[in-house]
């Protein structure tokens, strides 16, 4: 999903206010507390963390993270929702937050949030063993239809972003499938890599370095356009089966009515933060994309996204869970 000049550390404070964020949050506010409904060591925790760090190098407030994981996600996103919106609490979403509203899971609309910025996305590549014999989409396509019931799919959990990608692949060529969920894609791809299923629709950090390695192939991705990091890899659109664009997303929300101002400094840090070469380097090495789209257009994001997985996931039946 896409994101996030040098900022010498003397003179810090002085290149937060060119970035437009005067240290006012600072000053009022002792700390900005980043809500993460998700487990300490994920994905989305990291980057909460290495935002944070980032924040207060430049001369920003103290930065916490709350984990606050459960229930699909809806904990920590309903606490955000209920938090006070006085600008010194944040949320950070990933796929699973649209998603949810998609599912009507949750006690929470995109009403009950105001957009901040989309921090970085990843690709979703649909990967198979190297030694397998298809060697393009079509090809797993043409087995699967040749054999009804026998091609197993996996991902990383049910009602995900990459199980709505393996059930658009699915609605669009009519093949019957297996799928099975892990919980998460690391014992997905550990399945794959023993033999017990025959393709996972991975996130791109988790399945690199075997890629990198020559031990998995990757036949496709629902990045919007081919990518370096994945040279010779179509996108859905290529492949003439579908046009299905999606990407994995890290972005920040506030809660609704948070008062512009806040919501503009902590955007103002956000920006700063994202564009420090240290961030980048650390963003290259995760496998992750800088965005850095904010405000209005991250809202139309969310919009649209959510849009098209309520669209997907009522196709497919896909309940909440």
């Amino acid at each position: 999903m896409t994101a996030f000049k040098i900022l010498a550390a003397a003179c810090a404070a002085t290149a937060l206010m060119a970035l437009g964020a005067p240290p006012a949050l600072a000053q009022s506010s002792k700390t900005l507390k980043i809500i993460v409904p998700y487990t300490p060591g994920s994905g989305p925790d990291i980057i909460s963390r290495l935002m944070g760090e980032q924040i207060q190098k430049a001369g920003g407030p103290t930065v916490v993270v709350e984990n606050r994981p459960g229930g699909g996600m809806t904990i920590g996103t309903d606490a955000a929702a209920r938090a006070e919106p006085d600008g010194n609490t944040v949320l950070l979403v990933a796929n699973a937050f649209v998603v949810n509203m998609a599912l009507k899971r949750g006690n929470f609309t995109l009403a009950n949030f105001e957009p901040i910025c989309n921090l970085a996305s990843t690709p979703m590549p649909l990967v198979v063993q190297a030694n397998a014999p298809w060697k393009t989409v079509q090809e797993l396509v043409a087995e699967a239809k040749a054999n009804p019931g026998k091609i197993t799919f996996a991902s990383g959990g049910p009602a995900t972003s990459l199980h709505i990608a393996i059930e658009v692949l699915r609605l669009a060529t009519k093949i019957d499938i297996n799928y099975v969920p892990y919980g998460g894609s690391g014992p997905a791809v550990t399945a794959l890599m023993g033999g017990h299923v025959q393709a996972v629709w991975a996130d791109y950090p988790t399945v690199v370095s075997q890629l990198k390695g020559g031990t998995l192939r990757a036949l496709v991705t629902t990045s919007p356009k081919r990518l370096a990091v994945l040279p010779g890899v179509p996108i859905m659109e290529e492949t003439g089966i579908v046009k299905y664009e999606a990407e994995i997303f890290y972005g920040i929300v506030a809660p609704a009515k948070t008062p512009p101002a806040a919501i503009k400094q902590i955007s103002d840090m956000l920006t700063g933060a994202m564009n420090t070469p240290e961030m980048k380097a650390k963003f290259e090495q995760g496998g992750l994309f800088p965005d850095g789209t904010c405000g209005a257009r991250f809202g139309d994001f969310l919009k649209n996204i959510t849009a098209d997985y309520e669209k997907i996931t009522t196709a497919a039946g896909i309940k909440a869970n």
